[in-house]
């Protein structure tokens, strides 16, 4: 049996919406084995990108716990959650996120420059990723030069290029059609269980989540098997 890598423990954050309060997530418990792959699928609103930004450490929850290969992100102050992201954890977005005034070469490298990676092993890195994505020839393009596909598989290649412990992915197929979109899914699988990493994708696709381990259901702000 696999070590549990993550684990989340009564997590719940809310939101505040002119004189009401809305509860997104009440008291998620959920554990994630080492290496796994899991796909989270839910309607529009249920809360997915809200899960993925608690993960990351890009919000604060109102209660409850993460815990990420015994590192416990809740009880970490906002910069050292920033700190602990940029190192571990990778984000491939469904708008891609890309900076248009860098080029893709700048855009992957980005990761390593702001953990202080510099160097020949970075320009290894980058290009052995971009050679991974198909696109090892498209450094000094610029992004809105290339087509969503492709900006997508940039955005892979930014996601993995400082090794990261986690791979979150909001909706990474949800701005391309279909046949693009399997592509991307196909190389996101293929990347992530190459190198062993645990990857969390959030969809309302079925195809989508079919690429997963394991699929989890988010319902009225809670985490179910079916």
């Amino acid at each position: 049996m696999r070590d549990d890598f993550m684990r989340l423990e009564k997590l719940s954050k809310s939101f505040r919406e002119g004189p009401h309060t809305r509860s997104v997530l009440r008291d998620v418990n959920a554990v994630f084995a080492k290496g796994e792959s899991v796909a989270v699928v839910g309607q529009s609103g249920s809360g997915k990108s809200t899960l993925l930004n608690l993960i990351s450490g890009i919000d604060d929850a109102d209660g409850g716990a993460i815990w990420l290969d015994g590192q416990n992100l809740t009880a970490l102050e906002e910069r050292q959650r920033t700190l602990f992201r940029r190192r571990h954890i990778g984000f491939v977005f469904q708008f891609f996120n890309l900076l248009p005034t860098l080029t893709v070469w700048e855009n992957v490298m980005l990761p390593l420059e702001l953990n202080g990676i510099n160097g020949a092993d970075a320009s290894q890195r980058v290009q052995s990723l971009l050679d991974a994505v198909g696109l090892g020839d498209r450094g000094d393009t610029f992004p809105d030069r290339l087509s969503g596909g492709e900006q997508q598989r940039i955005a892979i290649a930014r996601a993995l290029v400082h090794d990261p412990r986690l791979v979150l992915a909001d909706e990474p197929t949800g701005n391309l059609d279909e046949d693009t979109g399997c592509q991307v899914l196909n190389l996101l699988d293929r990347l992530t269980r190459r190198a062993g990493k645990n990857l969390v994708l959030v969809t309302h696709s079925p195809d989508a989540a079919a690429y997963a381990d394991r699929i989890l259901y988010l319902r009225d702000g809670k985490l179910v098997d079916a």
